[in-house]
């Protein structure tokens, strides 16, 4: 048996949207259900993110921490943001990320992992990168705002991050789907499995 996730697409008798936000917005569908029933079903829409694990020549991840009002916690997290355009590159919008957040670039870029982040009532698709070989960006540094203006960066030993992510001190779903992602991606193939960083995405479908 081969565990794999298929597409598929239940019928939608009806579908409206009771609320559009800056981001995202809120769609209720009336979706049928294999016996002929139709239930509603609410859900945020989201136009995709991409999130980088950034790994220097040490091992270490560069982490950053920021304030996250939903939750009411200052989280460690990694470089991510929203997919601003449809249709975007999502390496372009990594690399650009990567620059904003932490003022690094890097050379090498593989696709670490894809998810989505709460499939039961949100349609977010995360792509995940491994960015490697990193320097210092050149240019003057993003000018911050918002949550942004506290935000503190730091470099931490994977293994660290991995103990943090089990004894239930870390909690971003980035940082714990990659931190996660590259440790058993080092005890296994190794990191040159990894797919190329411009693989096809069907989530959030692009041009190269």
């Amino acid at each position: 048996m081969t565990i794999k996730d298929s597409a598929q697409e239940w019928e939608i008798r009806g579908s409206e949207t009771p609320f559009v936000g800056n981001k995202t917005s809120v769609r209720t569908d009336d979706v049928v259900m294999p016996d002929g029933s139709v239930v509603r079903r609410d859900y945020q829409v989201h136009p995709g993110s991409v999130a980088v694990l950034a790994l220097d020549d040490e091992g270490r991840v560069l982490v950053l921490s920021q304030y996250r009002h939903p939750v009411r916690q200052k989280l460690w997290e990694i470089p991510a943001g929203l997919l601003d355009i449809p249709g975007e590159n999502p390496l372009h919008a990594a690399q650009r990320e990567l620059y904003e957040e932490a003022h690094v670039k890097a050379e090498d870029w593989r696709v670490l992992t894809d998810v989505y982040t709460t499939p039961g009532g949100c349609d977010e698709a995360v792509r995940i990168f491994l960015a490697r070989d990193l320097s210092e960006a050149e240019g003057e540094r993003f000018a911050v705002e918002d949550e942004e203006i506290d935000m503190e960066l730091a470099r931490v030993p994977l293994a660290d991050l991995v103990r943090g992510v089990l004894a239930g001190e870390l909690h971003n779903n980035c940082l714990v789907v990659g931190a996660l992602s590259l440790a058993a991606a080092l005890a296994g193939d190794g990191l040159d499995a990894l797919r190329p960083a411009e693989a096809p995405w069907p989530a959030r479908p692009f041009e190269v």
